[in-house]
Parts: structure tokens; C-alpha cells; sequence
């Protein structure tokens, strides 16, 4: 397997995992969030949703590495 046809799973694995992670992702905003009422300033991650988001993170790192080394690689 070449590194060209592995950098291309890659990038297709990783941006189908990290549409999905930001999708599960639960932000907490109603429609009263909307227009300005929203008690919570700030929130702590804890359990699964940081998890899920330094999952998020490493997704988007690879996506974003991948990519940049197909253009990076000669065809």
C-alpha cells in the first residue's frame, strides 16, 4: 500500500469520524440561549463529554495532517 492511498483513507475515516463526533457533541443551547438568557457562562467538561471532545480534537488533527501531507506528497 502506497502512503498517498493511506493518507486518503485517512483523510476520508477522519472526517467522516469527526462530523459525527461534532454532531454527538451536546452544547447545552435551547431557544432561550438564543436571545441572550442563557444562565451558564461557562461549563467544566467532565466524563464522556470531554472525552468525546479531546477525541474531536484528535480527528481533526489528523484530518488536517493528512491533508497536508497528500499535498505535500508528489503524485
Amino acid at each position: 500500500m502506497e502512503i498517498g492511498n493511506f493518507l486518503e483513507i485517512v483523510v476520508f475515516v477522519s472526517a467522516i469520524l469527526t462530523i459525527l463526533l461534532i454532531l454527538l457533541q451536546q452544547r447545552g443551547a435551547s431557544l432561550g440561549s438564543g436571545s441572550g438568557s442563557s444562565s451558564e457562562l461557562y461549563t467544566k467538561r467532565r466524563g464522556l463529554e470531554k472525552s468525546m471532545f479531546i477525541a474531536t480534537l484528535v480527528c481533526v488533527v489528523a484530518f488536517v495532517g493528512s491533508i497536508l501531507g497528500l499535498l505535500l506528497i508528489p503524485a
